[in-house]
C-alpha cells in the first residue's frame, strides 16, 4: 500500500518554542489516522502545515505526491474540517456548497446531488432553507463537514468533527468517516473523544510536547502500555502523556 501522507523531520518554531518537533509519518492511502494529543501539544500545528496554511520552519511533507509549501498543487488533494468551520452566516446551507463548489468548478447540479444524500443522511432535510445564522454548532457542524468532502479529496484532515453533534448524528459521521477510507479516501483525524477513534482508526499516532511518542493501532498501543486485559484506548494515551484530565479539560490547543 503507498504512503499518501509523508513528512520527513517537519518542524515549526516560534521564537525559543519548539511546537512540533521533526515530525516523521508515513500513512498509506485509503486508512484512518488517529492523530492524538494533549491540548498545546501542536496538534493543530500539525494539521495547518499538512494543508498549506502555515509554513513549516524547517523539514517537509508531502501529501498524494504534492509539497505542503506548493499549495495550488496541494489544493485538489485535500479537504480540511478544522475546529471552527468557517461559513457564510447570511447563506443557506445550498448556498454556501454552491460558493464553495464553485471555487473548485464543481457543477451545481453534482453539488445539489451530493449535498442531497449527505443532507440527508445527516438529518438536515429540515435547515437546507435556512440562513446559516440560525442553525446550532451540531448543524453547522454537518454543514461544514459535507463542505469538506464535496469535491471528493484525496485526504480529508478532520479536527473535532463531531464536535456539538447529538449521539445518532455522531455516530452516522463515524460511519461516514470509516465508509471514506473503505472507498480510499485517507483521513487524518484528531479529536479528544477516544472512543471515537478506538472505533474508526486504523492507526493511531500520539503527539507530546511537539514529539511522536508512539504509533500503532489501537490494540498495539493498549497492549503495549498496560498489563490489564480490558484496558482502553483513553487508558494507554494518560499513561503515555501522564495527562491530569481535569487540567487537559482547563487548557486549549
Amino acid at each position: 500500500m503507498n504512503d499518501i501522507i509523508t513528512t520527513a523531520s517537519l518542524t515549526k518554531r516560534y521564537g525559543q518554542i519548539t511546537a512540533v518537533d521533526t515530525l516523521n509519518l508515513s500513512i498509506p492511502a485509503g486508512t484512518v489516522y488517529g492523530f492524538l494529543g494533549p491540548n498545546g501539544t501542536g496538534k493543530t500545528t500539525t494539521m495547518r502545515m499538512l494543508t498549506g496554511l502555515l509554513e513549516p520552519t524547517s523539514g517537509e511533507a508531502s501529501i498524494a505526491g504534492a509539497s505542503i509549501t506548493d499549495r495550488d498543487a496541494l489544493r485538489p488533494h485535500i479537504g480540511y474540517l478544522p475546529e471552527e468551520p468557517p461559513l457564510y452566516e447570511e447563506t443557506t446551507a445550498y448556498q454556501q456548497l454552491e460558493y464553495i463548489g464553485g471555487l473548485r468548478d464543481i457543477p451545481t447540479e453534482r453539488i445539489h446531488n451530493y449535498a442531497d444524500v449527505l443532507f440527508d443522511a445527516l438529518d438536515l432535510e429540515a435547515g437546507r432553507s435556512q440562513r446559516i445564522s440560525e442553525y446550532s454548532k451540531g448543524m453547522r457542524q454537518k454543514v461544514a463537514y459535507v463542505q469538506t468532502i464535496l469535491h471528493d479529496p484525496d485526504v480529508v484532515f478532520l479536527d473535532e468533527p463531531t464536535s456539538g453533534l447529538d449521539p445518532r448524528a455522531a455516530k452516522t459521521l463515524r460511519e461516514m468517516i470509516r465508509g471514506l477510507a473503505d472507498d480510499g479516501t485517507t483521513v487524518f483525524l484528531s479529536t479528544h473523544i477516544l472512543p471515537v477513534v478506538e472505533e474508526v482508526a486504523d492507526t493511531v499516532g500520539i503527539l507530546y510536547d511537539g514529539n511522536l511518542v508512539e504509533e500503532g493501532t489501537p490494540a498495539e498501543l493498549t497492549d503495549r502500555t498496560s498489563q490489564h486485559s480490558d484496558s482502553t484506548l483513553e487508558d494507554a494515551f494518560l499513561e503515555l502523556t501522564d495527562t491530569d484530565p481535569v487540567k487537559e479539560v482547563l487548557t486549549h490547543d
